[in-house]
């Protein structure tokens, strides 16, 4: 798929870029990757592993809000995988015209530069919280979802254009997990809580990955691909990094939810089970166009995919497990394009110590 290929990735230095490269460059004969974003020190610091000298790599600043400089980058690449975006929830609430400047003007400029350059094929990263938005971070990332979706129409199929849409991610930068793991450290036993009844869906920087790859390799073009992963507790989440904890309660960040939503029960008319994760087919959706989904069967019209009602669960174990890497090695390039796999876990009613 990817051999003898040129790849660029928007926001390359960040968690997932960092990833995808090692996973990309350890699997694949990749003809060169490009690392584009804005930040020529995390440049630096990535070119220390991924040295341009050993690897087929190139770091290419610039910004996705330049569109004549994503059309300089895009030039002679084959494919795009974009995962630059604005994402600190609180603070898009009170730059709201940064986030919609990055978020959605840079999703725009995205299309016309990969349409112009002639890409074969772009995958967009989006979030659980563009489902039913309720902060200015899913806004944006909802209308980044419908421009890429929308950009098959006038592609006229020289460029196909599809999404993949997943929850938190594990040991990422934007991840409640590094701040437990370093209060722990600092002795610290009361932490702060948002809301104890609070749920998330959680997902590894390598499934975030191999989702990734596997849109690259079956996406036909405006569908949205979701993941089937497991959800937990905040709550639990803390105690299972320190049994120890107590929780000092804050109350909900601005634009925050209780629960959030990788598909909603609107959405389930277009969704289908396919190969082990679920798919949204456009609203245009055109059977000739999409024979791959043909003979996979549509989920339940009340069918709702929501953190709090979730078959499968994280338990504190399986999150040590996440933690510590210990499952979490480099993808094996045979499981591409094979599901997802988790233990089911039951919700068990969690001991709160609540001061």
């Amino acid at each position: 798929m990817l051999n003898n290929r040129v790849v660029l990735i928007t926001g390359g230095t960040g968690s997932f870029g960092k990833k995808f490269t090692e996973i990309a460059l350890k699997n694949y004969e990749i003809k060169k990757l490009i690392i584009l974003s804005r930040d020529e020190f995390k440049q630096y610091q990535m070119a220390k592993t991924f040295p341009s000298t050993k690897y087929p790599i190139r770091y290419f600043l610039g910004d996705i809000r330049d569109k004549n400089r994503l059309f300089r980058a895009f030039e002679g690449v084959d494919y795009v995988v974009h995962a630059a975006a604005l994402k600190q929830v609180p603070a898009l609430e009170y730059n709201p015209t940064e986030a919609v400047k990055t978020n959605v003007i840079g999703a725009d400029n995205i299309v016309d530069a990969a349409i112009d350059a002639g890409v074969k094929k772009v995958i967009a990263l989006s979030t659980d919280k563009a489902v039913n938005p309720i902060n200015l971070y899913g806004a944006t990332k909802l209308v980044a979802e419908k421009i890429f979706v929308a950009a098959n129409a006038y592609a006229g199929g020289r460029v196909k254009f599809a999404v993949v849409r997943y929850g938190n991610v594990v040991g990422s930068r934007g991840s409640v997990i590094p701040l437990f793991l370093s209060l722990k450290e600092q002795g610290v036993k009361e932490i702060p809580i948002t809301d104890v009844r609070m749920t998330r869906f959680w997902i590894t920087l390598e499934q975030g990955v191999e989702l990734v790859m596997k849109a690259l390799k079956v996406a036909e073009g405006a569908e949205v691909f979701v993941p089937k992963i497991p959800s937990m507790k905040i709550t639990d989440l803390a105690n299972a990094i320190d049994p120890n904890f107590r929780f000092r309660t804050i109350g909900i960040r601005p634009g925050e939810k209780v629960h959030e939503t990788l598909i909603s029960e609107d959405e389930a008319r277009a969704t289908k089970r396919f190969d082990g994760i679920y798919v949204i087919l456009p609203q245009f959706f055109d059977e000739k166009s999409h024979k791959r989904y043909e003979k996979y069967p549509y989920v339940a019209k009340d069918f709702v995919y929501r953190s709090d009602t979730n078959d499968d669960w994280v338990t504190a174990e399986d999150l040590k497990r996440m933690i510590s890497q210990k499952e979490t090695g480099p993808v094996n390039i045979k499981n591409i394009g094979k599901p997802i796999k988790y233990e089911k876990h039951s919700l068990q009613p969690s001991v709160h110590k609540l001061r």
